[in-house]
Formats: structure tokens, C-alpha cells, sequence
């Protein structure tokens, strides 16, 4: 009955429909839901990185007028510990439920949780709180671990190997073997990790600052033993998560288990100083390169192996090389990661898991393989080009890869490069210019999704996915404008709640592709709905044969060319609203090989006199298919593109090798780029190929790709302009002045 019907809305750079509520204070976040009874947590964390809890002293804190109580291990409710409650779609990172025993395994640990009538005599008590611990050496960095001969585990899944790398490599001539590190990196978005946590009659309401309100709800409904219609977690509005908000971290469950113990609603916000211990982070990595190609240049063997730290109460494996296997042309290759056990809290999902890192390693080796064979390293990039996946023999779905190439350089103006190291000054600066290409993998989920025409003349959308500030709502709202024609300040958009149809998680860059074809199946069945309405007895157009009629701009149009609104077909019917759901399955392709690219062009500024870098220039061409919305989908690879900033020459969680803490845990240490690191020209290329092959709507998504590769791209620009060749992010001033 209807096809697309309002095109134009798809890719207009529409203003955030969330940012009213969220500039004039109205959207509230997990910690801004007040509610009669009320009470507070807050944590007691651990000094010592490794061993056990001797004694907990709780009788100064609990004389403290308005305290309630303080858990720990001897004084907590028993949970459900199964593989179905820590495993597989309830999947956390961190798989010790809290307060499980008297082991402690990480410095910032959970060891209690007061719970007082307010914030202030919470944290107050928390502080008078005395542990005593039997304390154990503990391995504290990725250094430390090989050194006292921690064994590595491999992580088998994620494994590659095509044809023979290592004869290869032995053979040739023209070759390099370089190793990478990157540290430990904190997400800190600006809403800290939160719980709202109430039961009534069994249930439990949780309001959650979580990417996935549904996993969440899962989760939580296997560790209290409950089904999932007896949980409901509530995140309307996120501050942000980049990957730590995907999964369930002990805070939470703490936060419910104990509301429940107490009968009373408890509220509990993880401290910044612990979003760094209790809440995960990008892993440390250690990446061996090994390159060698033929004598014009084409790859002839590639390896790339990578450690990285994890935990005891966690193994995640940072998979480093999943860009590797399939990136650039090469008949042999090996990919492998391995993980090695340290006393840090558990690694997560950050940014571009993975690749981020790998990239970073990646892109520098392909330009220190370019030098040895004297070419231009973007050219030598091309050379490398490949159209298939050559991990899986399968095409990309969509590549425009080599245009990306083509039009970054132009706009960056690549051609005028002067090859030779430290030859390109202005004034008392040198110029860097550097090059890295990006990528990230395109996914899409099952999904269910509610559409209802309603007889106020709004249309109504609803799903259980989320929006972490990348403009869902959005994605929402112009969906439904595209399939009915209705201007989207008619459109009503409701997701965050785990009771509306299920949805996807916010994260992996998959939620768009996967939320758009759910709500366009229900908006053309409430459509459909409404057409039978129109052609029932008393209806606009009784009689008439369903499918003869049109749907258009909020309209139906008859046989006889005549059009009535659809509010004027409900309101004869006294139908409150057309109503239609939708579910999709999303199956792996087993044609295509999906995946986004891109090409960063990055420009550095040195001045040896003051030991001054900046980054003063980006190019970004990004071909991430057909784009939804060109304002919000920019604004992500921008935002992107500064935290790769800050991943190159900023971000590093430092800890104090005896004591196993962080040092620098919070925001005045924990450097990152501010309003002054951010390059004044900063100029993103959206290429907008639609990829048919992949999604209806031809999408792909965006929130990743970016970050990709651009820690290389600085480095690559900052060698270029220096002569050094930084291996060991971040690159700081010591490693560019040091003789």
C-alpha cells in the first residue's frame, strides 16, 4: 500500500528532537528519579589489589545517625550464581556477583555498601568503615605479568590463519617486525554509572544508566531468579557510555539486592574515582607486526598477534587484529589474541573495541613498511586494495574505499607532501602530515518494534533500544516520517524501557540498521490496519479493495483519486489509533562480507623550540552507506575523531605498580583533549552510498568507525614531522624530546 513516502527525510540534517528536554533540564537520567522512601549507597572499596578480607569493623559507621545498614560478604543475600545468569545473552564482563566471598582480586573492589537517608551520611559512614586485609602480591601491568611469567591464554575464537605467513616472511626481502603497545584506557562519559533500584509485589523497577535496557533486564531477572516480565529497567536518557554502560557491573546488582533486603528504594552512584576500578575500560595491548611484501609492493605475508591484560573475575579479549584478516589484499596471514591475567577490574567494550587499538598498530606498520620500500604511503595503501574478504572468500557488500582515498586526499591536499622527514615547516613549526585508513564492522540484530497512527493526528513509536546521546531518537522519528510523510514534530518517540518491544543494545554500532527495517514493517502494518478500517462498513471508502489504496503524507487515497486524512478515517470509526508491530530477524549474510571504511588525513604541528605538538588539521572521508541524519551522523564521527585525539596523545590510566591502584583517577589527571587540543579545521566527508546488499534502507553504522585508524594517522603525521616513530601510545612530549 506504501512505499517510502517522504525520501527526503532520510539524510536531512535534522536537529536532535531529544535536545529541548536535554538543554532546559527536563530529561532525566538514572540517579534523577525521586521517589517516597528513597535511601542511599555508597561503596566501600578496597586498598589492596590481591588477597583477602581479614575483618570488616562496622560499628563506628553504623552509630552515625541515618544509617540503615552496611553489607558485605558475611551480611548479604544469597543470588542466583548459574552460567544462564552470567552467560551468553545475559553476558557480563565482571563474572563474580558482589560481595560473593572475602577474595579480593582488584584494587577499588567492592568490600561494603553502606546504605544511610542520605548521600552525604552514606558516604560519611563509608569512611568509618574499617577493613582489614591479608595482603598478596599482586601483578598490577602487562610488563609485570610476563615478567614474573603470568601464562598467556589464548582466545581461541577470534583466531586466524590463511595460507603460510611465517615462510613467507623468512623469505622475503623487503619486510619489518615491530611491536606496539597501547595503555589502559577509562571511559568516563559524563553520566557516571547509576542505579535506582525499587521492588514492589516481587518486581523489581530499576532505572539504569545502560546500553542495553533489555540485556539488563534479562540479566537481572536470571541472578534474582525471576522472569523477565517481573523486571523492568527504565533509561530514557544516558550521559553517554562508549561500550562501559553495555553490560551489568556489581554496583547494580548490589544496588537491587540490597533494596530488596531493606524494602525500602535504594539509589547508588559509582563515584568517579571508581569508574576507573569497578565499571571496566580499554585493555592494555602489546601487538607484534610482522610485514613483508613483494618488490612493487603488494603484501606478501602479514602477522599480528596481541596480549592484553584482563582479570581474574573476567577474561576479555581485546581483538586487536579483526581488522588485519580482511582490511588489505594478502594470501598469508595470522591473527591471534591472547589474554594475561593481572589484579586490574575487568576490561569492556570500549570505542571500537578491537580495532581502535589494532588499527593504531596496523596503519603504523603499513606506513614504516611504505618507508622501507621508498613509496608514498597512501599509495601503498591502494596498491593493497581488496574488494572480497579475503578472511571468509566473500566480497564486501559495499566498498568505497579507494573514492574515501581519493576525495580525503584532495580535500587534504595530499599531493602537495613533501615526503622527506621534518622538510614541511610555517614559522617555527614543523608540518606532519599522516594518513591511516579505518574500518569497523556493519551488524544488525533482531529487533520488534510498535507503531501506532493515532487519532490526534501524532504517530506513536516505541522500542526497547536506547539513545547514549548517538541520536536514536532521531533515527526513530525520521523512520517513521519517511514511511507515513508525517512532519516529525507529529512524530512521538518512546524508547529506554525494557517493557516496550525488544530491542537492540546501544553499542557495536549495529542499532540503527537494526531498529529501522522493525519500525518501518509496523508502521506499513498500522497502515495496513488502517486501510481495513477505511474499507469496512461505514468506512471512507466501504467496499473498496484494500490494496488499491494509497497511503501518502498522512493520507489515504481511494480508487476514485479521492484523499482523506487518516485522523478523519479513526475519528468515523471511534478508533483511537491503527496500530502495528513488527518483528525482524537478522540473520549473518551469507553472500556479503559487511563492513564500513574510510580514510583519515591528519596534519601535526611540532615546534621543537617549546616542545609544542597539536594536532591542527583533519580529513575525514567516512563511507558508511546511506546516512539518516547528516547533522547527528557527522557530529559522531567528529566526536570520534577527538577521542582517537585523545587515544594518540592523551589517555593513559597510570597505576602505582605496588599498590595496584590508579594514580590518576579522576578528571584533572586523567588527560583528555578539551575545547583547546581540538584541531580548529576539522572536516568530516560523508560518501552516502547506500548499501542495498547489506540493509532495506541501505545503512550502515557510525558511532565506531571513526576512532578507527586515527591514532595511526597521528602517529604516522607526528613521525613525518618529528623522525620518531612512537610505538607506545600515548605520544607524549618526554618520548618526542628524548635524544
Amino acid at each position: 500500500m506504501n512505499e517510502l513516502a517522504n525520501s527526503s527525510i532520510i539524510g536531512a540534517a535534522k536537529p536532535r528532537i531529544d535536545g529541548p528536554k536535554k538543554v532546559s533540564g527536563q530529561a532525566k537520567y538514572a540517579a534523577d528519579h525521586p521517589m517516597p522512601g528513597l535511601v542511599y549507597g555508597y561503596g566501600v572499596f578496597s586498598t589492596i589489589s590481591k588477597g583477602r578480607v581479614v575483618s570488616i569493623d562496622t560499628t563506628q559507621a553504623k552509630r552515625l545517625a541515618g544509617v540503615i545498614d552496611v553489607f558485605h560478604h558475611d551480611n548479604f543475600p544469597s543470588l542466583y550464581h548459574t552460567p544462564s545468569s552470567m552467560e551468553g545473552e545475559n553476558h557480563v564482563d565482571e563474572t563474580r556477583l558482589p560481595f560473593e566471598d572475602d577474595r579480593v582480586y582488584y584494587a577499588g573492589q567492592f568490600v561494603a555498601m553502606v546504605v544511610a537517608s542520605s548521600f552525604a551520611v552514606a558516604r560519611e559512614a563509608a569512611r568509618m568503615v574499617k577493613v582489614s586485609y591479608k595482603t598478596e602480591k599482586p601483578v598490577t601491568t602487562l610488563t609485570q605479568a610476563k615478567a614474573v611469567g603470568v601464562k598467556p591464554k589464548p582466545d581461541k575464537e577470534s583466531a586466524h590463519e590463511r595460507g603460510k605467513p611465517d615462510d613467507v616472511f623468512a623469505q622475503a626481502k623487503h619486510k619489518i617486525d615491530v611491536t606496539y603497545t597501547t595503555p589502559v584506557e577509562t571511559h568516563n562519559p559524563m553520566e557516571m554509572h547509576a542505579t535506582t533500584a525499587l521492588w514492589e509485589d516481587g518486581s523489581l523497577l530499576m532505572y539504569e544508566a545502560t546500553q542495553g535496557v533489555v540485556f539488563a533486564r534479562n540479566t537481572m531477572a536470571a541472578i534474582f531468579g525471576l522472569p523477565p516480565e517481573r523486571v523492568e529497567v527504565r533509561a530514557p536518557f544516558i550521559g553517554s557510555g562508549f561500550g562501559g554502560k553495555l553490560w551489568i557491573w556489581p554496583h547494580a546488582i548490589a544496588t537491587a539486592a540490597i533494596a530488596r533486603e531493606i524494602g525500602r528504594p535504594v539509589q547508588f552512584v559509582v563515584p568517579r574515582a571508581q569508574m576507573f576500578t569497578t565499571t571496566g575500560h580499554r585493555p592494555a595491548t602489546e601487538q607484534h607486526i610482522r610485514m613483508s611484501t613483494d618488490g612493487k609492493g603488494r603484501l606478501t605475508s602479514l602477522t599480528h598477534e596481541t596480549l592484553n591484560t584482563t582479570s581474574p573475575v573476567g577474561t576479555v579479549a581485546e581483538s586487536a587484529g579483526r581488522c588485519t584478516s580482511s582490511l588489505y589484499a594478502c594470501p598469508n596471514v595470522r591473527v591471534t589474541h591472547a589474554t594475561l591475567e593481572t589484579n586490574v577490574g575487568t576490561p569492556t567494550a570500549m570505542r571500537a573495541p578491537g580495532a581502535a587499538p589494532g588499527l593504531y598498530a596496523l596503519e603504523s606498520a603499513m606506513d614504516e613498511m611504505a618507508e622501507v620500500l621508498g613509496m608514498d604511503p597512501l599509495e601503498f595503501r591502494r596498491v593493497n586494495y581488496t574488494d572480497r574478504d579475503q578472511s571468509i572468500g566473500l566480497p564486501f557488500s559495499s566498498i568505497h574505499l579507494l573514492e574515501a582515498f581519493e576525495r580525503g586526499a584532495k580535500e587534504f591536499g595530499w599531493a602537495k607532501r613533501n615526503p622527506k622527514v621534518g622538510s614541511m615547516r610555517d614559522g617555527n613549526e614543523v608540518i606532519g602530515w599522516g594518513v591511516a585508513a579505518c574500518n569497523w564492522d556493519a551488524t544488525k540484530m533482531g529487533c520488534e518494534a510498535r507503531v501506532s497512527l493515532r487519532a490526534d493526528g501524532t504517530v506513536f513509536g516505541s522500542c526497547a533500544t536506547q539513545d547514549i546521546g548517538t541520536g536514536t531518537y532521531n533515527v526513530v522519528a525520521q523512520t517513521l516520517a519517511g514511511v507515513t510523510g508525517i512532519d516529525l514534530d507529529r512524530i512521538e518517540v518512546k524508547i529506554g524501557d525494557s517493557s516496550y518491544s525488544r530491542g537492540p543494545i546501544s553499542g557495536g554500532s549495529w542499532a540503527t540498521a537494526t531498529v529501522m527495517p522493525a519500525l518501518s514493517q509496523a508502521a506499513q502494518k498500522a497502515i495496513e490496519q488502517l486501510g481495513k478500517y477505511a474499507v469496512d462498513e461505514g468506512g471512507a471508502f466501504a467496499g473498496a479493495d484494500p490494496e488499491a489504496l494509497k497511503f501518502a503524507n498522512g493520507k489515504l487515497t481511494g480508487p476514485n483519486g479521492r484523499s482523506i486524512d487518516f485522523t478523519e478515517i479513526l475519528r468515523q470509526k471511534k478508533i483511537a489509533a491503527a496500530e502495528g508491530t513488527a518483528k525482524t530477524s537478522a540473520e549473518p549474510s551469507k553472500e556479503y562480507s559487511c563492513k564500513s571504511f574510510g580514510a583519515h588525513f591528519v596534519e601535526v604541528r611540532w615546534d621543537p623550540g617549546i616542545s609544542r605538538l597539536r594536532v591542527s588539521r583533519v580529513v575525514s572521508a567516512i563511507d558508511t552507506g546511506q546516512i539518516v541524519n547528516e547533522k547527528t551522523a557527522a557530529n559522531q564521527v567528529e566526536g570520534a575523531i577527538v577521542m582517537g585525539i585523545g587515544m594518540a596523545l592523551f589517555e593513559h590510566t597510570e597505576y602505582d605498580l605496588n599498590s595496584g591502584r590508579p594514580v590518576n583517577n579522576d578528571l584533572a589527571e586523567y588527560l583528555m583533549p578539551v575545547h583547546g587540543d581540538q584541531p580548529p579545521e576539522l572536516n568530516v566527508i560523508l560518501l552516502k552510498h547506500p548499501d542495498y546488499n547489506f540493509s532495506e534502507f541501505g545503512v550502515r553504522g557510525i558511532g565506531e568507525i571513526g576512532i578507527t585508524g586515527l591514532a595511526g594517522a597521528v602517529a604516522n603525521a607526528v613521525y613525518h614531522a618529528t623522525g620518531k616513530r612512537i610505538r607506545d601510545l600515548p605520544i607524549t612530549l618526554d618520548k618526542l624530546i628524548t635524544v
